[in-house]
């Protein structure tokens, strides 16, 4: 702490300086993963079951090669009435977003809110040396904000 003199008034400076709340402390790292050769039903399910819009497509070795969404099977969907043809036998590797933007496991909390204002995502996965480690959502960044309440923003 110190004391700063600003036009005759005295200020109480705090040499505090607050943590930064980086992404890997909140990102979740038991991820539901999903394989390019993977069908879409299985995928549909799945995204039922847990209650969740997406996930990741990792290959064999972990390495992140894209992300199957909601919105991807809102495609699927949309392609099997236009075609009359049923859902089943199509692949995630058919529907998936391929090379998806990641977030480095080092950027703040608020850097990631920032990009996912301007790219309107609702995940972004967390990689290291191509392999994936974890995925970092939204409603994770609000979790951080929360424990936040009454520290100083950084």
């Amino acid at each position: 702490m110190g004391i700063k003199n600003f036009m005759g008034k005295r200020e109480v400076i705090s040499s505090h300086v607050p943590q930064l709340v980086q992404v890997k402390d909140y990102m979740t790292r038991k991820l539901i993963t999903f394989s390019a050769d993977q069908g879409i039903t299985e995928v549909m399910e799945t995204l039922l079951k847990y209650r969740i819009t997406g996930g990741p497509v990792v290959d064999a070795n972990k390495n992140l090669v894209g992300i199957i969404s909601d919105t991807d099977l809102m495609h699927v969907i949309g392609e099997s009435r236009y075609h009359n043809m049923p859902i089943g036998g199509r692949k995630v590797s058919d529907y998936m977003s391929e090379h998806p933007t990641t977030i480095d496991q080092e950027a703040d909390i608020f850097d990631a809110a920032s990009r996912f204002l301007k790219t309107g995502h609702r995940r972004f996965p967390v990689t290291k040396d191509g392999k994936l480690i974890g995925q970092i959502s939204r409603m994770d960044v609000i979790i951080a904000a929360t424990k936040l309440k009454g520290n100083q923003w950084r």
